[in-house]
């Protein structure tokens, strides 16, 4: 018997026992939450003045009612290790998971943790998820399963053993793109179809139904957006929305990496580049990107108005987030998978109701991982310990305040950037750095690290990094298993 069997076991009948001697009493202070994750969701909000702003008047509307948080990073630049991390509380340097190929329902740290759902569910919390919170695709048929926990939901679209429905596709694949990456899934089409026919908008309209219902407990209502994780296949209309001779592209500079080590370049997918450059179809890809984040940016509409219309428009926090930032060219890399700004910032939005600051802008530094902490004071659930964040309440109420914090975001076993006000510090495994300027150099372009004038600013943000770092565990692809071991 494998260890992960045993301890679900020994954690199913721990709930059981519990369900059984203690009738849960919920306190008349929980609020609902709405929680929403979007996939690959860069700095583009027009408030965080990205390097490529869009023009998202949903997303704007959600910051304009609480508090956008304009410097949050991930915990891990991969959807697997963040979304892990997020939903558990861990870091990847103290659980080992740090790539998407590991099963986090595997790792025998994580596995014995209380996630974020299941603490609302043992606080009397009805618990509904839909749509991509845990890592998963569109790019194969056990993919759209993906590494889903199901024990914590009470009811979960489209099912407990999958988080993505059918996607619409052209009729041919690649349309644009080359099949020389991701088997052609790097791609990127305008479909002529209605909105309502994508797998996001499906999703939407199982979340609408719960966000009109009265429920006969508090509500932990987690959607996940698919949108604008690759391929790029969406309604035609929104390519319209950005015609290709206004994109603008981000900008480079000339041997920008040359002063990059050989563990940043190994991260970079630069053959990506070169393809679209060679092909001139730099453009076309972002328009790609630009589209579907109009079509995610529609979807949050939706789910706000639902909520607005329905019963639960007053007592409901709402928190948004990206599980990691993306790149568009910019060092010749794309996706995620590194260990840059353009990676690591990501969109975090939390409104609550009550005595705390709406349309305000917090520009201090936090992670991911402080959301578990943040929902555990703000809904007054059973205390957690040992999480790796820090609660953001007294931010929500005093946006203005200086921390003085660094945050990191690890890739791979002792990958780290460190970032602070001011400085960006990245230090592999083998000892590489690299240290950006984050007041002058914002786009990461010039690499300090071998300065010695540095060596103090060094010194001063190696602090922040995990001393402790664990071996990656499991070791064995989850994909490459049966779809009945992976479920």
């Amino acid at each position: 018997m494998t260890i992960r069997l045993v301890l679900t076991f020994f954690y199913n009948i721990s709930l059981l026992f519990l369900s059984a001697v203690s009738p849960q009493i919920v306190p008349a202070d929980h609020p609902n939450v709405l929680f929403i994750a979007i996939d690959d969701l860069n700095s583009c909000l027009g408030r965080m003045d990205g390097e490529f702003p869009i023009d998202t008047p949903n997303l704007d509307e959600l910051a304009d009612r609480g508090v956008l948080f304009t410097n949050a990073h991930c915990a891990a630049p991969a959807c697997n290790p963040s979304r892990a991390s997020v939903m558990t509380g861990v870091a990847p340097a103290k659980s080992g998971v740090y790539l998407n190929s590991q099963d986090w329902r595997e790792n025998s740290i994580l596995i014995a943790r209380t996630t974020l759902p299941q603490i609302f569910r043992d606080n009397g919390y009805k618990t509904l998820g839909g749509g991509k919170l845990y890592h998963a695709s569109t790019l194969s048929e056990n993919a759209c399963t993906g590494l889903i926990d199901a024990r914590p939901w009470d009811e979960y679209f489209p099912s407990k053993t999958r988080q993505l429905v059918k996607e619409v596709v052209p009729d041919q694949i690649p349309t644009n793109g080359s099949k020389q990456f991701y088997r052609g899934y790097f791609d990127w089409a305008a479909l002529d179809i209605e909105p309502e026919e994508m797998g996001d908008a499906k999703m939407v309209d199982w979340a609408e139904q719960q966000l009109s219902k009265e429920h006969d407990a508090p509500l932990f209502l987690a959607v996940g957006f698919y949108r604008p994780h690759i391929p790029w296949y969406t309604p035609r209309k929104y390519f319209d929305m950005h015609p290709l001779e206004e994109i603008v592209l981000p900008e480079v500079v000339e041997d920008d990496l040359d002063d990059v080590p050989v563990a940043g370049l190994a991260m970079r997918k630069q053959g990506w580049h070169q393809w679209l450059t060679n092909n001139g179809k730099w453009k076309e890809a972002v328009q790609g990107y630009a589209a579907s984040v109009s079509f995610a940016d529609d979807m949050v509409g939706r789910i706000i108005a639902a909520l607005d219309d329905g019963p639960n428009a007053d007592n409901t926090i709402i928190v948004l987030w990206s599980d990691h930032g993306y790149h568009l060219g910019q060092k010749e890399h794309w996706e995620k998978f590194a260990l840059w700004e353009q990676t690591t910032r990501v969109p975090l939005i939390v409104a609550v109701p009550g005595d705390f600051q709406v349309g305000e802008i917090c520009d201090q530094h936090v992670s991911l991982l402080d959301i578990y902490p943040t929902l555990n004071e703000l809904c007054a659930t059973d205390k957690v310990e040992g999480l790796d964040g820090v609660c953001l309440v007294s931010l929500l109420k005093d946006p203005k305040q200086k921390t003085k914090r660094s945050v990191v975001c690890t890739h791979g076993m002792n990958n780290h950037a460190v970032r602070s006000v001011d400085w960006r510090y990245i230090r592999y495994a083998d000892g590489s750095e690299e240290l950006y300027n984050q007041q002058t150099d914002a786009k990461n372009f010039y690499n300090l690290a071998n300065s010695p004038e540095y060596d103090s600013v060094k010194r001063d943000l190696s602090v922040w990094l995990p001393t402790d770092n664990a071996v990656p565990e499991p070791t064995k692809p989850w994909h490459k298993k049966s779809r009945t071991q992976n479920q």
